[in-house]
């Protein structure tokens, strides 16, 4: 019991985290903080997640030897999938961790089992920072399914240029301006799972 209350308490702070940082893991969050200390930018850039197709063009054309682009993971709209498209290749070999399974070039997703319900296993994951890309193949192969993983400009990293090379690249034109104290998109569907729960953690309250 007292596992399954750490577990609840822990996706619950994982939703603070997605409602505070945008979906950002939470050595991120903290790694936001820390870089954008200091600086006074008024604006800065960012991906509008709806209308980013993950074309790779972020891990391609960003003026850093590695992107400053990378995938974050919605907890509160992931399916915990053992099966997951945006982990998997579509028809791995085997479903376990081995490199040649996983869709992500760089290995830069944890896959974590956290409980069993009826039988089958439910899964976490996690985005190691350090080894994305941000190529977006997660991306794309998450969004055949919930579409939990996407896309952001991390600002710990990124040099907020006044003409950012992403931004001309983008087929989609995804790339916005968005306030410096505010730097991080939810995907609409994230935003209203988000707006839910926290109107259930408030009745609690």
């Amino acid at each position: 019991m007292a596992g399954a209350d750490e577990k609840t308490s822990r996706r619950g702070f994982l939703g603070d985290g997605v409602r505070v940082a945008g979906a950002i893991a939470l050595g991120g969050a903290a790694g936001f903080v820390g870089g954008r200390r200091g600086r006074n930018d008024e604006y800065v850039w960012q991906i509008e997640p709806d209308e980013c197709v993950a074309c790779d063009r972020c891990a391609t054309c960003c003026v850093l030897d590695i992107s400053a682009v990378k995938a974050v993971q919605c907890y509160l709209m992931c399916a915990m999938c053992d099966l997951c498209t945006g982990y998997f290749e579509l028809s791995p070999i085997s479903r376990d961790t081995g490199a040649e399974n996983q869709l992500c070039p760089t290995g830069a997703i944890q896959r974590e089992l956290v409980t069993e319900e009826a039988g089958v296993p439910r899964f976490e994951y996690h985005i190691q920072e350090p080894d994305c890309i941000g190529c977006g193949k997660c991306v794309k192969g998450c969004a055949m399914m919930n579409g939990s993983l996407y896309l952001q400009v991390r600002h710990d990293r990124c040099l907020n240029c006044n003409q950012c090379s992403i931004a001309i690249a983008c087929p989609t034109q995804a790339f916005r301006r968005v306030p410096a104290g505010d730097p991080y998109l939810l995907k609409s569907k994230a935003r209203e799972i988000v707006e839910s729960a926290e109107r259930r953690v408030e009745r609690r309250e």
